[in-house]
């Protein structure tokens, strides 16, 4: 796991491109404390933050091979790299380190860019071909790891995290629009967009080739789903049960490869579990654990947690957090995820991070995926009970269902039927919409708009982020099963834009930590799509086939435990006399006048209502964190005259990698 940066340009840019991109990779350097270097060519440049897990003594970066001519730096890790290297042995393929970077120098040597079909992990890199001057920039199939470009003189720039490319004099850092509106209606922009106006992602699963024909984008892997009329897989449950068990045992088995230890993130939920037992069979030397308990009762799963430790034996270390941690640390949340988000959650995940790494360890598995992947998230059983209810909607039988979706709201309990079935929408929205199952959270989250200013909303008058989001939905969606069509929603859009971003890599990386993915792994998800929507939501009984392929792995209380959401405490964690001075600051009118994004007025009420912690709707909290993330992340990012010292993300800067530089020679020898 490492931090990348780099470009594609021409002598007269690159004759001065030392000292920038050491810059770059000095900017990144949490993401790879361990080593750094830069290399520089006639046409291109490469740098890199390292974090040493695989090949500790030789996989120093940027690397190449000589025949063909290749270099390349590379963030992530390549799964199966054992066996691919056993393969390319046999056919004369000789290596020089035990890194499997190197493996997939070999691997495009012999396939070009197509290398990426059989790489097992999660990955970003930047590849250059001396022989045809072409570079190479590739994302793994389902974003975990994070490509940003953009171009400046003519010049092709890329990095993993966008404070790299912001290195580059002139580098633009004004806001894009169109994508704040979306992170306020999606939780997150839709890619290429970044809230980077000119700096762009590369999407997941997508290929980009630039040389002197031009640049191609194009995607090489897809998420898809069989049609509602296919014949489904006629297997027995207990038969698919034990390819998914041994599925997700391969793909826990080959994440524990590293020559640093691996811990294991425990929640207390169902999918942490999981990962966590299958790989403490696998390490011979026990396992490590660690977890986040919160002093709100309603948020903390300890007891959970403490029971997973007792069935495991593992040994355990966990950090308490409270509204006052989340406050202190969220300006340095804003400045590692690079964009505003509407909730606090990536704030605990920063400080379970920073635990990890203050314990010694680098790489940590997670149970992240499995909502996605095994139809897990409450908003699947949501859609169904919606669904159901709306065939009939004056009936009251069905709506009692909808009291039955979020058992830990106490509030929704008490409403009586007719008052529940307004609130799900019942009757609101077409069967046939293509997001029905994402429309009243996608409602939700968008009222939050009524605090952007008029300014901005004349800018994005005619807009509508959800239909671009449903115009970029595949061809064959409509003929899904709804719950596939919802699953796909969530694993292309929420998946990859927030929680592997937001709360996963950045908050990782910010301490130099690498999350793995087992439920993540290609395999994994390509059997789960396969999977008849009966055996993955069972009536109201979320994640039936896994927790069928697991039951022998929990205890009972845990194996049969209903999703319990994670999340955090919102708008409350600014409330209060131990509120942090900035928040004041970057709610107060003359602020947000100055930036301009968001109404005075309107601001000044909520935040009045957030200390007397009357901001505890859905919408009023998304409201709060989504303003003040967007306050602070213009302060950070734009150089604001009036930026606040008080934000304190200096600490996350204070990098000295050390980097060392060298030319290419190999490069030279083709103009």
């Amino acid at each position: 796991m490492c931090g990348i940066v780099g470009c594609f340009a021409d002598r007269a840019f690159l004759r001065n491109g030392s000292d920038v991109l050491a810059r770059m990779v000095e900017a990144i350097g949490h993401r790879g404390p361990d080593s750094a270097g830069v290399s520089l060519g006639e046409r291109a440049a490469l740098g890199h933050a390292r974090l040493a897990i695989i090949g500790l003594a030789d996989g120093a970066q940027p690397m190449a091979i000589d025949e063909p001519p290749l270099w390349i730096s590379f963030n992530g890790e390549i799964f199966n790299h054992v066996e691919l290297r056993e393969e390319l042995t046999a056919r004369g393929h000789r290596f020089r380190t035990a890194s499997d970077t190197e493996v997939i120098l070999h691997l495009y040597a012999e396939t070009g860019a197509d290398c990426v079909n059989r790489l097992n992990g999660d990955f970003a890199f930047a590849l250059w071909d001396a022989r045809r001057q072409r570079m190479m920039l590739a994302r793994d199939r389902m974003g975990v790891r994070p490509l940003f470009y953009t171009w400046h003189n003519g010049a092709l720039l890329f990095a993993s995290e966008i404070k790299a490319l912001l290195q580059v004099p002139g580098t633009s850092v004004g806001i894009d629009q169109v994508a704040l509106d979306q992170i306020f209606t999606l939780w997150a922009p839709i890619p290429p967009r970044t809230p980077f106006r000119d700096i762009l992602e590369l999407p997941p699963a997508h290929v980009m080739l630039i040389d002197g024909d031009g640049m191609r984008i194009r995607r090489y892997w897809q998420l898809a789903f069989p049609d509602r009329d296919e014949q489904p897989d006629t297997r027995s449950e207990a038969d698919l049960a034990r390819e998914a068990r041994a599925l997700l045992d391969d793909a826990t088995r080959i994440r524990l490869r590293a020559d640093v230890p691996v811990g294991s993130y425990l929640s207390g939920g169902l999918d942490s579990a999981i990962v966590s037992a299958l790989a403490a069979r696998h390490a011979a030397a026990g396992l490590r654990t660690f977890s986040i308990t919160f002093a709100s009762a309603e948020h903390d799963e300890s007891a959970q947690q403490a029971e997973m430790v007792r069935a495991l034996g593992s040994r355990h270390s966990a950090v308490s957090c409270d509204e006052a941690d989340i406050a202190a640390v969220f300006p340095e949340v804003v400045w590692h995820t690079e964009r505003p988000v509407i909730r606090t959650a990536p704030a605990p995940m920063y400080l379970l991070s920073r635990l990890v790494r203050n314990e010694g360890y680098k790489v940590v598995l997670t149970g992240e995926g499995a909502d996605e992947v095994f139809a897990g998230y409450d908003i699947f059983k949501e859609a169904a009970v919606r669904r159901f209810c709306a065939r009939q909607p004056s009936s009251t039988r069905r709506t009692k269902l909808l009291g039955r979706l979020y058992p830990y709201l106490h509030g929704l309990q008490q409403l009586n039927a007719e008052t529940r079935a307004a609130c799900f929408g019942i009757g609101s929205d077409a069967l046939d919409d293509p997001l029905f199952s994402h429309r009243l959270r996608l409602r939700s989250t968008a009222g939050a708009k009524m605090f952007f200013s008029a300014d901005l909303r004349d800018a994005l008058a005619g807009y509508d982020a959800t239909e671009e989001m449903a115009s970029l939905l595949p061809r064959d969606f409509r003929r899904w099963h709804p719950l596939h069509q919802a699953q796909y929603i969530e694993a292309t859009w929420l998946l990859p834009g927030y929680i592997l971003s937001s709360q996963g890599d950045r908050m990782a990386m910010a301490h130099g930590v690498e999350g793995r993915f087992p439920f993540l792994d290609h395999r994994v998800v390509e059997f789960a799509a396969r999977v008849p929507p009966g055996l993955q939501l069972r009536t109201l009984r979320e994640k039936h086939l896994l927790r069928l392929a697991a039951a022998d792995l929990l205890p009972p209380a845990i194996a049969a435990r209903p999703k319990q959401p994670y999340r955090a405490p919102d708008s409350r964690s600014f409330a209060g006399p131990s509120t942090p001075d900035y928040v004041a600051e970057m709610l107060s009118p003359r602020y947000v006048r100055e930036v301009g994004l968001f109404n005075p007025a309107s601001v000044e009420r909520l935040a009045m209502k957030s200390q007397n912690l009357q901001t505890q709707g859905f919408r009023d909290n998304a409201a709060f964190v989504g303003i003040l993330s967007t306050q602070l992340w213009h302060a950070i990012f734009t150089g604001a005259t009036s930026k606040p010292g008080s934000i304190g993300h200096a600490d996350t800067r204070r990098t000295d990698p050390r980097v060392h530089r060298r030319e290419f020679p190999l490069w030279r020898h083709s103009a």
